[in-house]
C-alpha cells in the first residue's frame, strides 16, 4: 500500500512539508522546450558519438555583449529555468519573500568550452591576451549564479559538483530546503556542455563512447555512450502554496536519497549493492513500497559495466517482476550532469502524457537482466510511483521518487 511521506525533502529531514513540481525547462538534443523534448524522446534516435543541440538562442535572456560573456552551459541553464519559471508563472511566482527563494543549478565540468579556448589564446597570443572573464565564465557556480541574479533570488544559491548525480542531487537537495522549512519555491537543475574537442577526446580515450555510434542501453551489443550537452530545470514549490496560488502541478516530490558506491573513481559496484541502496533509502524516505513503484528511469548509460550494475540493483530492490524501466540516453546521449535534471523533466512529462518513452536505440535487451525494459515504442501506463536514477563517476549515487500529481 502505498503511504506518501510529509517529508518529501531528503535523508533525516524534520517533519515538514510536501514538494511540487510546478515549472519544468529543457534543453537536449532532441528538444528545446518541453513540446519539443518529448517528441524527440518519441523520434528515431540519431547515429554519432556526440548530440550536439543544435538551435539555441537565448537572445532573449542574454543581450550581446552579455551572451560573449557566458559559456554555453550558463547559456543552457539560463535557457531552461527562463522556460521553467515562465512555466511556473513567471516572476509572479517568485512573489513574496525573495529570501525564501533560491537556485540549485548542478554541473560536472562547468565552464569547459571557455577554458579550452583560452587556453589556446593562452598559447597563441600570450598571457595578456587572456579574457579577463575567463574566471567568472568557467566556474562552476556560474548559471546558479546567473539564475539569482537575473530573478532576484535570494535564498540558497549553491551548485553541487557530483559528476552525472548533479542533477538529481540539485534537485533532491532543493527539494529539502523547501521541506524543512527554509524555502517556499527554489529553481533546480543541471546543466553541461562537455563537447568541446578536449572533452570529447578525454572520453573517447577512456574508451566511454560508442564505437558504433549508437546508443542502445541495456542492449546486449552496448558498447559506450554518445556523448550529449543539456540541461534541465525545474520549479519546485510547497504544496499549499502552490495550490492557493492555482499553479499547475506536474508531480510531487515525495523522497530522495544519495549513497556512495567507494569503490572505483570511474567504474561502479559491479554487484549494484551502492545504487540498490540509493534507490531503498530513497523509497524510505518517500514512504513508498517497493512493489508500488511502476516505473523507473535509468541512468542506462549504454556502458557495458554501467547497466550491468544498474541492472542488478534494479533487481535487487524490485525483484523480478518489477517496474518498467527505460532510458532516454538513446535518444539524447549521456549529458554527463545534465542527465538527472533532463531526466527529471522526462519523468514529468510522462505523466501528463501517461506514457513512458521506449528505450530507443535498444533492440535485443542483455539477456542476463532480469529487468522490464520498454523497447520499440512508448508505453501506455497508469501513472504512479517512479524512481529516477542517476549514478556519477566517483561512486556518487543520486536517486529521486516522484509520484503523479
Amino acid at each position: 500500500m502505498l503511504a506518501v511521506s510529509p517529508v518529501p525533502g531528503g535523508n533525516g529531514g524534520a517533519p515538514g512539508r510536501r514538494v511540487v513540481v510546478t515549472g519544468l525547462g529543457v534543453v537536449a538534443s532532441c528538444g528545446i522546450g518541453t513540446e519539443a523534448f518529448w517528441r524527440g524522446l518519441l523520434s528515431e534516435p540519431p547515429v554519432g558519438r556526440v548530440r550536439p543541440v543544435v538551435g539555441l538562442d537565448v537572445s532573449h535572456i542574454f543581450g550581446p555583449k552579455e551572451v560573449r560573456r557566458a559559456d554555453r552551459f550558463v547559456q543552457m541553464a539560463a535557457a531552461a529555468a527562463d522556460q521553467a519559471i515562465n512555466d511556473a508563472g513567471g516572476i509572479e511566482t517568485f512573489r513574496g519573500d525573495p529570501d525564501r527563494a533560491g537556485a540549485y543549478i548542478g554541473t560536472g565540468v562547468g565552464g569547459l568550452d571557455t577554458m579550452c579556448e583560452q587556453y589556446q589564446v593562452l598559447m597563441d597570443k600570450g598571457p595578456d591576451r587572456v579574457s579577463p572573464f575567463l574566471v567568472p565564465m568557467m566556474m562552476g557556480n556560474r548559471a546558479a549564479a546567473e539564475i539569482s541574479m537575473r530573478y532576484g533570488l535570494r535564498g540558497p544559491c549553491e551548485t553541487t559538483v557530483t559528476a552525472c548525480a548533479a542533477g538529481s542531487h540539485s534537485i533532491a537537495n532543493a527539494g529539502r530546503v523547501i521541506a524543512t522549512g527554509r524555502c517556499d519555491v527554489m529553481v533546480a537543475g543541471s546543466s553541461e556542455a562537455p563537447l568541446s574537442s578536449l572533452g570529447v577526446a578525454g572520453f573517447a580515450n577512456m574508451t566511454a563512447l560508442t564505437r558504433s555510434g549508437v546508443s542502445m542501453p541495456f542492449d546486449v551489443a552496448r558498447d559506450g555512450f554518445a556523448i550529449g550537452e543539456g540541461a534541465g530545470a525545474l520549479v519546485l514549490e510547497e504544496r499549499e502554496r502552490a495550490l492557493a496560488r492555482g499553479a499547475h502541478i506536474y508531480a510531487e516530490l515525495a523522497g530522495a536519497a544519495s549513497t556512495a558506491d567507494a569503490y572505483h573513481i570511474t567504474a561502479p559496484d559491479p554487484d549494484g549493492s551502492g545504487a540498490a541502496r540509493c534507490m531503498q533509502l530513497a523509497l524510505e524516505d518517500a514512504q513508498v513500497a517497493s512493489e508500488a513503484v511502476v516505473h523507473v528511469n535509468a541512468h542506462g548509460t549504454s556502458t557495458p559495466p554501467g547497466d550491468a550494475a544498474e541492472a542488478e540493483a534494479i533487481y535487487k530492490v524490485f525483484g523480478a517482476s518489477g517496474p518498467a524501466v527505460t532510458s532516454v540516453k538513446g535518444v539524447i546521449g549521456h549529458t554527463l550532469a545534465g542527465a538527472g535534471a533532463i531526466e527529471a523533466v522526462a519523468v514529468a512529462l510522462s505523466f501528463e502524457h501517461r506514457q513512458i518513452p521506449p528505450t530507443a536505440g535498444t533492440k535485443n535487451v542483455d539477456p542476463a537482466f532480469q529487468i522490464d525494459v520498454v523497447t520499440g515504442g512508448p508505453r501506455y501506463w497508469e501513472p504512479g510511483p517512479v524512481v529516477s536514477n542517476s549514478f556519477g563517476f566517483g561512486g556518487h549515487n543520486g536517486c529521486l521518487v516522484f509520484l503523479p500529481a
